[in-house]
Parts: C-alpha cells; structure tokens; sequence
C-alpha cells in the first residue's frame, strides 16, 4: 500500500509531517510518498533512522500558501505539493493523499482532477465527534458553504456508507442539524432538505439541535459546511477555554488539586476521546479517490493517525463501497 502525503502542507510543515510519516512507517506497513520541495524533505529525513525503502520522494516546485485562493491554486500553482500529489492518484499503485495544508485548494484540486464519483454532485468532509456513547460522523465541515437541499441527502448517503464500514454499524441513523426538532423547523433550505431525506433516507431520525450533537442522537449528522464547519470549530474552541479554565482553578485550590490527581486517569480517557490528533484527518467524500484532510495544525501524531485513517479506507475499498451505495 502506497499513501500520498502532502509534506509541504500545514503550519508547522515540513517538520511536523515528516516526523509524523518516520512514525508511520515504522509502526505500519505502508509506503509513503512524499510530495514537496525535495532539497527540504531531504534535510529533514536526514535527523531520523527509518527503513528507507518505505519512504520516497516525489519534487513539487510550489507551495500553497493557506491565504491562497483555491481556483488560483489549480490555475497558477500547478506544480505545488497539493497539485502534484492529488494528480498521483490518477496513477496506479498509488492508494490515497493527505494534506494539512490549505483545506480549500486540497478540496478544489481533488474536485477537478478526481472527479466527482457518479450520483454524487458536491464533495463534503466529514469528521468523528465525540458523543455521549461513542462518535457521530458529521459531514459537511466546510468543502461546500452553499449546498443544495439535495447535496445533504447525497451527504447522508455517503456518511451511512462510511459509519457502516469504518464502524461497523449496520443500519446508522441519520438526522439533519436544524434549530429545531419539530418539522416544520428552519429556512426553506432546511425544510427542503428535511422532506428530501425523511422520503428517501433510511433510518432518518429528524432534526439534530445543536445541543443534542453530541448526545448520541444519531449516527450520521448532516449539515451545510458552513454550518458543520462552525460547529467544530466552536466545539474545539470551548474544549480548549474548558480546559484552560480547569487548569486555573484547580491551582487555586489544593483540594481541587487533590481530586485532579484522583481523577488522573479518567481526565486522561476524556482529552483522548475528544482529541482530533486521534483521528488524524477528515476524508474528502464525495471525489473519486481517497483524500484526506488533516488540521492546519496537526501533531506527527495526528499525521500518523491520518496515514492509519487512510489505509483503514484502501483496505476497506471505500470508493468502491461509496460508488454502489450512491448510484444503485
């Protein structure tokens, strides 16, 4: 198994992605190939012991800065990291690409020179949240800021695909994020999309609240990606305040100080299960091929993770389960 990585791609590249891809390679068996400015991979490669036959380098002469526009970045950088390491899919032997770089150009990139699969008309990212009792896979999270009622029924089909063979469930539940249970909830756009997928959508539960996203109500969660997009974002926000604001006032109090020290373990399971650097990346669905896109500020952990999340995805022959689940 070959994964594509993007070496040049987030904010603290290219160390972080090659520390994260050495880890990766000595703990899986995975080829990687690294795409970038060649003369950098190399500098940095130099400071670790790793089997050298699992690791290659493919040059791109250009980098995608995150302020870059995402139709310039097909049109003027064609010889960048993202470019260059989307197009390798099209060859084979090569199985899937990450990137922690610029979400926006990953997503354009892998839209025009992947192509969308057949019945699928916008791609959407999706992510795990954590829940109550376990995880929900929320998708969009910000590849299409202004779908059509329809894109979210193709988004719960592509997320039942992907609950079923990622976590094994058999018949995962669906619901919508709106502002209210009851039907009748929303904007036009919501009530559309509510019909669309309460005709159509097996195992569709209705409208998620915002406050019930993480309590376990459904399996598959579906939104906008402006929606979704603001929905992590806050969520990452206030865990990062909780635990700040946790840390002081235990210091302040010795038997508060006492307890954090009971609870070690416990505190310990929490911060894992919400942490994003455990999942590593966000798969790109809807394309046709395997993309996945890291956080801009994603750990060698978080990029070891993502290679793992990829090469679950190869083994399990996504695309292929996605294509018969979307046209028949």
């Amino acid at each position: 198994m070959r994964i594509v990585v993007d070496a040049m791609g987030g904010d603290h590249a290219p160390a972080n992605i090659i520390a994260g891809v050495v880890e990766a390679v000595k703990e899986f068996p995975v080829t990687i190939t690294l795409v970038g400015i060649e003369s950098q991979i190399k500098e940095h490669l130099k400071k670790y012991s790793y089997p050298k036959e699992k690791i290659e380098i493919v040059h791109a002469s250009e980098v995608v800065d995150m302020h870059d526009q995402a139709t310039d970045v097909i049109r003027k950088k064609k010889d960048c990291s993202i470019t260059v390491g989307v197009n390798l899919l099209k060859t084979p032997g090569y199985d899937a690409f990450i990137s922690a770089g610029n979400t926006g150009a990953c997503v354009a990139a892998s839209t025009f020179y992947l192509r969308m699969i057949e019945g699928v008309d916008r791609p959407g990212i999706g992510v795990f949240i954590p829940q109550v009792d376990g995880f929900a896979f929320l998708i969009d999270v910000g590849a299409n800021t202004e779908p059509k009622p329809e894109h979210l029924y193709q988004y719960g089909q592509m997320a039942r695909v992907y609950v079923q063979t990622v976590m094994g469930k058999k018949s995962p539940t669906v619901g919508l994020v709106n502002i209210g249970e009851e039907e009748g909830k929303g904007s036009g756009f919501e009530k559309q999309a509510y019909q669309i997928l309460q005709d159509k959508m097996p195992d569709f539960v209705g409208n998620v609240e915002p406050n019930e996203i993480f309590v376990s109500k459904a399996d598959c969660i579906v939104s906008t990606g402006f929606v979704g997009n603001v929905i992590i974002k806050t969520s990452e926000g206030l865990m990062e305040s909780a635990s700040k604001v946790l840390k002081r006032q235990i210091k302040k109090e010795p038997l508060a100080m006492l307890g954090a020290l009971l609870m070690m373990g416990a505190l310990k399971k929490i911060k894992k299960h919400a942490d994003y650097s455990e999942y590593g990346g966000a798969p790109l669905l809807g394309v046709n091929g395997i993309v996945m896109i890291s956080h801009g500020r994603s750990s060698p952990k978080a990029i070891k993770n993502a290679i793992r999340a990829a090469m679950r995805e190869v083994e399990h022959k996504i695309i292929d389960k996605m294509k018969a689940a979307v046209i028949g």
